[in-house]
């Protein structure tokens, strides 16, 4: 569609990789959206994000993009550890083993390897991911996308949401009805500020000066195997490399010292050479300053009735975990499909109060984790002793003792299978919380999570068959609600026929007997358990009112 339409199910504001994951998702649920993006098509977005966490590249398996992202990136054998060394081409003090993309699915070595998943993370930074989204978007045929399109105002009455747009190249004036309006346009969001919304938290937790270059040179000067992120550790200067191409281009953060408060204060090009450990005859070439503030800030709201906000221009903090744009993702899964249920007429508009009661405390309890993470990483660096560097036994002791001390701290975010897997929703209006019997979902960490069908989980995952040749359990689900069967002789007829008098989608699906400790289990369309039993419940109705959200607009 070359010209601006005039109306449209959804208008998503912000085509980075949050508003272009919701859009995807909400078409393939048969939704018709238009993005908004200021941008132009092919204009490269800033090198800032590094990592697709598993979860992430979940939802791209199921979207059919997972394939064209593993394949891009790094090559296919470069090593995606994390090394701690003395300075980018210094001694080693520690490293963290992960697989490369072409070993990704089959190896059993390092931390985060036999996870139950799918599809492992993925290192990839966003001057690669994002163009492959845009452009397989774009070749969905429910998404408009308008480039050098600025949203500058909306208004809403109960039946529809105006947004006004600006063409940036001519300077039109338009103007687009949708009946939902979702911002994914970043920390300064206009649609967030439309809708009243309050960044609240801690404003400043690091200040990081970080450069884009190019150092054809950079990797022959190693005397360490090569890595994806490199942390340089010494007393007078900390901070971390990231390989971008695994050739020449590379992301550098220096980490400023509390009380440096001025990013042009400090020496750049000082800054650059410490952290790599070169001298002034090294060349290269910045491409881009990309300084950034850490933050960890919260939106005290995620909606105003039909306008709705994602991503960045919802929550902002220091990605450590690489969840920054991961929980934008999670956000907009979330999101997309109570909103194609109610769109697709299966559901009230109330499933959407469902997106704001789970999203909003599980973003302030991740934004803790990362926070305290980022202290504790400030003080490790902070506490460098000054022999680090030295030759004999001090010296090596010192790095030893500094490498187990990088490697115990940050093994926890750069194989966070807690962020991953083990968050659940405790506070949905559109879960039978009854249906955990006094059980309660297990806690978890950074780095650790324990599988649990209590309903707000996450479902279990598993191999249908062997691992290599079997199927996964996430392929097989519905598109929808599936109903889960581990005992083949219950009669689940009460449950779908339920189901389908309501019009609620949901799939039945038999598993080996035994496979979950509830022979009943529902699934939603994210994973996420939404119902479990030992039979069909005695009021099949009322529980399809939970899922569909119509108990909630009876209440």
């Amino acid at each position: 569609m070359t010209t601006n339409p005039t109306f449209t199910s959804v208008l998503i504001v912000g085509a980075g990789p949050v508003g272009l994951t919701l859009a995807m998702d909400l078409a393939w649920r048969g939704i018709d959206v238009v993005v908004a993006e200021t941008r132009a098509r092919g204009e490269p977005p800033p090198p800032k994000c590094n990592h697709v966490a598993a979860r992430s590249m979940e939802i791209f398996r199921r979207l059919g993009v997972a394939g064209k992202l593993r394949n891009a990136g790094l090559p296919p054998d470069y090593p995606n550890d994390i090394s701690y060394r003395t300075s980018y081409t210094g001694r080693e003090l520690t490293r963290i083993p992960i697989p490369c993309r072409r070993d990704r699915y089959d190896s059993r070595e390092g931390p985060d390897t036999g996870w139950p998943t799918p599809e492992p993370a993925h290192r990839i930074n966003q001057i690669f991911l994002e163009p492959i989204l845009f452009d397989h978007a774009a070749q969905m045929g429910r998404i408009t996308i308008l480039t050098r399109t600025a949203v500058t105002a909306m208004a809403q009455d109960d039946d529809q949401v105006t947004a006004t747009m600006e063409n940036l190249d001519n300077g039109a004036i338009t103007h687009i009805d949708c009946q939902y309006l979702i911002g994914c346009d970043g920390g300064s969001s206009i649609i967030r500020k439309s809708i009243g919304a309050k960044l609240e938290g801690d404003a400043v937790i690091s200040r990081n000066q970080s450069s884009y270059i190019r150092a054809p040179g950079l990797a022959k000067l190693q005397t360490e195997t090569p890595a994806w992120a490199t942390f340089s550790l010494n007393p007078r200067r900390s901070g971390n490399v990231y390989a971008i191409d695994g050739v020449e281009r590379f992301i550098i953060h220096n980490y400023l010292r509390p009380g440096e408060t001025d990013f042009d204060a400090i020496d750049r090009d000082w800054g650059i050479r410490t952290i790599l450990g070169v001298d002034d005859s090294f060349e290269y070439e910045i491409l881009a300053k990309e300084d950034w503030i850490g933050r960890r800030l919260v939106a005290d709201k995620f909606r105003d009735r039909r306008a709705f906000i994602c991503g960045d221009a919802a929550h902002i903090w220091v990605p450590y975990g690489g969840y920054g744009m991961n929980a934008g993702i999670a956000d907009a899964m979330n999101l997309s499909w109570v909103m194609a249920a109610h769109l697709n007429g299966w559901a009230p508009a109330a499933i959407l109060d469902a997106y704001e009661a789970e999203r909003l405390p599980i973003t302030e309890q991740v934004s803790h984790f990362v926070m305290n993470h980022a202290h504790a990483m400030a003080s490790q660096r902070g506490g460098v002793p000054d022999n680090i560097e030295d030759d004999g036994p001090d010296g090596d002791a010192a790095r030893a003792q500094l490498g187990q001390q990088a490697y115990d701290l940050n093994v926890q975010q750069y194989c966070a299978a807690g962020l991953n897997f083990g968050y659940y929703y405790d506070q949905s209006p559109i879960i039978d919380h009854a249906a955990a019997r006094g059980d309660t979902a297990p806690g978890y960490t950074m780095a650790e999570y324990s599988p649990s069908t209590v309903p707000g989980c996450r479902l279990p995952h598993l191999w249908l068959g062997d691992r290599k040749w079997g199927r996964s359990l996430y392929d097989a689900l519905g598109p929808e609600y599936t109903l889960l069967r581990s005992d083949p002789n219950m009669d689940a007829a009460p449950l779908l026929n339920a189901a389908a008098a309501q019009g609620l989608p949901l799939a039945l699906l038999d598993l080996p007997t035994g496979t979950y400790d509830h022979a009943l289990v529902i699934a939603r369309p994210d994973q996420h358990v939404a119902w479990r039993g030992g039979g069909v419940p005695d009021d099949p109705d009322g529980l399809i009112n939970i899922l569909n959200g119509a108990f909630n607009t009876a209440n």
